[in-house]
């Protein structure tokens, strides 16, 4: 397929596109001619942020508001073609600290986006951004799509819970809906100020800083990560193909590494240096363990498959931030 025809004139919304993921995924549409426009609260604890975009503010049409307004995103939806949806709290020991507000974006806020689809336009497709954490602890290996879900924590119960309401609204009423399960996914565009947007951003920003590096126990414990442009891209193919609706993905790197080899890679490419400590009491009972995952899916039906391994994510996401620390290093 070639993409650039494929996504030229596309209206494209994108949910959570200040964030994180959505930034980065919201930039490469517009490289591909997609119309776009974003959708995004700028609650801190989402990780929105107007720098994210850069220069190309104007080239997007942008609607500030919560996925829990139903109205406001009623009329968002409207003349939509794809609809990425990107907005949640990511946060995993926040979620055990505040469930209810993990419930009203994660799981209401999801379910507003279905039921607006449903009423005022049925025919746009859905892409739900899920994570690799709703599994839980890994009972066999390696995790594929049909791997038991068991999740340790209310963040990742949430989105088990939310995307079964993006499948459901597939089966039940016809639309065309996919889920794309994403990896610890690090790079360019995220918080690096904080923990809540993954041990790999956290970890990264604390290297900017020239600061330790906290690794729990011995850090032996097996990721599969992900550099965000093979994020963007998984989600890019899934809205392109047919073949991704109904269906349920996971995109993650072909090897996995362990913490302790993320964290050294990351005082060797960007700065910091490691300490090691006890697990803090609040983290250990919600460790998951060793997380091994197949992207044979994915590959085999979509023809994704990874470029970016972890040193040359790395860099490139140092040369981002370097220019850039006023911007994302509180």
């Amino acid at each position: 397929m070639n993409e650039l025809v494929f996504w030229n004139g596309k209206k494209i919304l994108v949910t959570g596109g200040l964030g994180f993921i959505g930034s980065n995924l919201a930039l490469r549409l517009l490289e591909l001619g997609a119309e776009i426009t974003i959708y995004d609260c700028l609650d801190p604890r989402s990780g929105g942020n107007m720098p994210n975009i850069g220069d190309n503010r104007d080239s997007f049409k942008i609607l500030v508001n919560d996925i829990r307004n139903f109205e406001a995103l009623s009329n968002a939806v409207m003349g939509i073609d794809i609809i990425f949806n990107c907005a949640a709290y990511t946060s995993h020991p926040n979620s055990m600290k505040d469930p209810f507000n993990d419930i009203e974006v994660n799981c209401k806020g999801v379910m507003n986006l279905c039921e607006a689809c449903r009423r005022f336009n049925p025919n746009v497709k859905i892409i739900h951004v899920g994570t690799s954490t709703q599994i839980g602890k890994m009972i066999k290996e390696p995790i594929d799509e049909l791997h038991p879900e068991f999740p340790v924590d209310i963040y990742s119960a949430n989105k088990t819970a939310s995307e079964k309401y993006v499948l459901i609204y597939g089966s039940a009423y016809g639309m065309r809906t996919s889920v794309v399960r994403l990896a610890n996914t690090f790079g360019p565009r995220s918080n690096i100020s904080t923990p809540d947007f993954g041990f790999m951003n956290y970890f990264i920003g604390l290297g900017l800083k020239h600061r330790g590096i906290s690794v729990f126990g011995d850090g032996m414990q097996k990721r599969n990560i992900n550099y965000v442009g093979d994020a963007v891209e998984a989600l890019i193919v899934a809205g392109a193909s047919e073949k991704a609706d109904g269906e349920v993905f996971f995109a993650a790197a072909d090897r996995q590494y362990t913490v302790m080899e993320v964290a050294e890679a990351i005082t060797e490419r960007i700065g910091g240096k490691i300490n090691r400590i006890p697990w803090p009491r609040e983290r250990e009972t919600i460790e998951i363990g060793d997380a091994v995952i197949s992207n044979q899916k994915i590959r085999d039906i979509l023809g994704w498959q990874p470029k970016i391994e972890l040193n040359h994510g790395l860099d490139l996401t140092r040369e981002y931030y370097i220019s850039r620390l006023e911007k994302y290093l509180a």
